[in-house]
């Protein structure tokens, strides 16, 4: 019977955590977890330690500020991994915890694994040496990273991207327009804007303010003026901080349908992350907005090595969608946008080619998890 100690640390790290859980157990059902995951984990299996929703933070001065915090969080892991003695560690994604985590794993014997790896590509490419020298396999879902990391000199595994996964058998279960808009007090004959406010308390509080003006804005607008603008609550986060905003105006709210509402939109707005991503999949077309304190957003714009924040315009080198980050978010900005993809067919029809340009690459639904849970349990 093998055990494993799995961390992540944010509601995607749960999401990719649940089904490399699901797919470990079809090849030894015998194995036992003990994670720091989310919701998603604990409905495959018993063994939750810790909620992410209890330590998520992004940027610099965010990071610092709830340091003591991390570090007790930490010491706690350290302790609960030396007691239960796992025969192997799963990290997911959450570098800034996870790779201290590596680090300690490895001076105790302990087998590393690492499932979507640390954006190196995009920032602190120094962590490649601890990724060396701690990580004795690493995952990674995106067709860029083996040949990124092979110039590094480190052998990884790609077989594709767990979202396909997620997404399809979500889709596949998804509700008619009909019933959706039925359920969520929507207007079925009206076009819907999803408005996606990321997972993280300081994204959404940056973003909502700017989605309040855009549906402002709307009204007056002969192109948005007859849309229905819907916030995707994110999972950990209580809907009294989406009423802070939306309290008063015609932005309808919904739980636990985020793919259902992006497949019966007509456009999106969209916090920089994993949400892009799954948006490029589904194939609604999008504009992506991100912001931060402004202090965070200086320095990490200072290590960023790309050209683009968002993961399918990184991965075809191409600006699919519009990135509106910072001070040039704003209502106005994100209100102009989504005229236009709405009604500009050619742009859009552009937009959609990249989408499936970036698609072809991610491999073939299924493939990703199951073949990394295989080796895993195999090794």
């Amino acid at each position: 019977m093998a055990s494993f100690y799995l961390i992540a640390g944010e509601a995607s790290g749960d999401l990719h955590g649940s089904l490399l859980m699901q797919g470990i157990l079809e090849q030894d059902p015998s194995a036992t977890f003990r994670y720091w995951g989310g919701d998603k984990m604990a409905s495959v299996a018993p063994g939750l330690v810790h909620h992410y929703k209890d330590g998520a933070v992004m940027g610099v001065v965010e990071v610092l500020a709830k340091a003591g915090k991390l570090r007790r969080n930490l010491s706690s892991c350290k302790a609960d991994i030396l007691a239960n003695k796992p025969d192997a560690l799963i990290l997911i994604d959450y570098p800034g915890f996870n790779l201290k985590i590596a680090g300690f794993a490895h001076e105790h014997g302990i087998k590393v694994f690492y499932y979507i790896a640390p954006k190196v590509w995009a920032s602190r490419e120094g962590r490649i040496r601890r990724l060396k020298k701690y990580v004795d396999r690493m995952f990674v879902i995106f067709p860029f990273e083996p040949a990124y990391f092979a110039k590094h000199g480190m052998d990884v595994v790609f077989e594709g991207n767990p979202l396909k996964d997620s997404i399809s058998a979500a889709l596949d279960a998804a509700p008619s327009r009909e019933e959706f808009c039925a359920s969520c007090g929507l207007d079925p004959a009206r076009p819907v804007v999803a408005l996606l406010a990321g997972s993280r308390t300081q994204e959404i509080r940056f973003l909502m303010p700017r989605f309040l003006e855009l549906e402002r804005l709307a009204a007056a607008s002969p192109v948005l003026g007859g849309c229905q603008f819907v916030v995707a609550a994110a999972p950990s986060v209580d809907d009294t901080l989406y009423a802070e905003y939306i309290s008063g105006s015609r932005i309808h709210i919904v739980r636990d349908q985020t793919y259902a509402l992006l497949k019966h939109s007509a456009a999106a707005a969209v916090a920089s992350g994993t949400a892009s991503f799954e948006t490029a999949i589904i194939g609604t077309p999008q504009v992506v907005c991100w912001g931060t304190n402004p202090l965070s957003f200086k320095i990490m714009n200072a290590f960023m090595k790309t050209k683009y924040v968002s993961l399918a315009n990184i991965a075809l080198d191409k600006l699919i969608f519009k990135e509106f980050l910072q001070d040039i978010c704003t209502g106005a900005s994100l209100a102009a946008e989504l005229e236009r993809l709405l009604s500009d067919s050619a742009y859009r029809d552009e937009m959609l080619s990249g989408y499936a340009a970036h698609n072809s690459l991610l491999g073939e639904a299924g493939s990703a998890s199951r073949f990394a849970a295989k080796m895993m349990a195999e090794l």
